[in-house]
């Protein structure tokens, strides 16, 4: 079920956290780590990279959903669950469609310039690609529903690109849920092999329970991951795109803490371990 965050929940333990987490423990900014700090910071900036890569990606799904619904009706009716968006030479592009019968029905192609004005194309896409990225989806999107109670009636939103070694990444994450409500606590990601059948990987977080806090008022928030040991790529994706909407957003692990804090500079992580602060 989803729980909503009270807004009086845990504040001042969040304040003490956050006092430690400024004055107690070493700070770590995108890789900058001291020797006795056992803040796995290369994992972190592995995620951190793709979480940022992830928030671009939604960005551009989002700009141009309402170019899809100003589309024809019986175009509309043409789409299935397999859309997504891939990046080439610079240059965004969005492919909604329907695979079936081991075909794929390229119902709209939208590219997204440097500006992020979106515009309809005809230009052709890969079909091996098409092909390749709807298995995976597919192939994913069942594998979510091994884990995850449709009942709990979320959105998701889903990732995908294909890596250097031509393994496919898939990624389902919890929307914006439409009642203006943040949710993390689950998190389901996938590695397929080149051809999007098979899965060589599963990263997946999830213990039964989603949570979630309404975005109506600036306050800090906790978010809290009792049974990992390091972030979770979730975990740092919900930072990164609802920053603006939070004064303050703290990771807790059961071995970390975390802090994504506004800069003059910009947005800086600040890291410390449970170990360090019990000494």
């Amino acid at each position: 079920m989803l729980i909503k965050k009270n807004d009086k929940v845990d504040t001042l333990r969040m304040k003490i956290i956050f006092t430690i987490l400024l004055i107690s423990l070493t700070a770590i900014t995108y890789g900058q780590a001291s020797k006795e700090q056992s803040f796995d910071v290369v994992d972190f900036n592995k995620k951190r990279e793709i979480a940022e890569w992830l928030y671009q990606y939604d960005m551009i799904a989002w700009q141009t959903s309402d170019s899809v619904l100003a589309q024809n009706k019986k175009d509309l009716e043409r789409l299935g669950g397999e859309w997504f968006c891939l990046e080439k030479n610079g240059i965004w592009h969005a492919i909604y469609g329907k695979y079936q019968n081991n075909i794929f029905d390229l119902v709209f192609h939208f590219k997204i310039d440097s500006t992020g004005k979106v515009r309809k194309t005809t230009e052709t896409i890969d079909t091996a690609l098409t092909h390749r990225y709807s298995r995976a989806l597919q192939s994913a999107g069942a594998q979510m529903k091994k884990k995850y109670n449709e009942g709990f009636n979320l959105k998701f939103n889903q990732y995908i690109r294909e890596n250097a070694d031509q393994t496919i990444s898939v990624w389902i994450l919890p929307a914006f849920q439409p009642n203006h409500t943040a949710v993390y606590g689950g998190e389901f990601s996938y590695t397929f092999d080149a051809s999007g059948t098979k899965i060589l990987k599963d990263d997946s977080y999830f213990m039964g329970q989603f949570k979630g806090f309404k975005v109506d008022k600036p306050r800090e928030i906790g978010l809290e991951y009792p049974e990992a040991d390091k972030p979770t790529l979730g975990a740092i994706f919900f930072a990164w795109y609802y920053k603006s909407y939070f004064t303050k957003i703290i990771i807790e692990d059961s071995q970390n803490i975390s802090l994504l804090l506004k800069s003059e500079n910009g947005w800086d992580w600040i890291h410390g371990s449970k170990e360090a602060q019990s000494e």
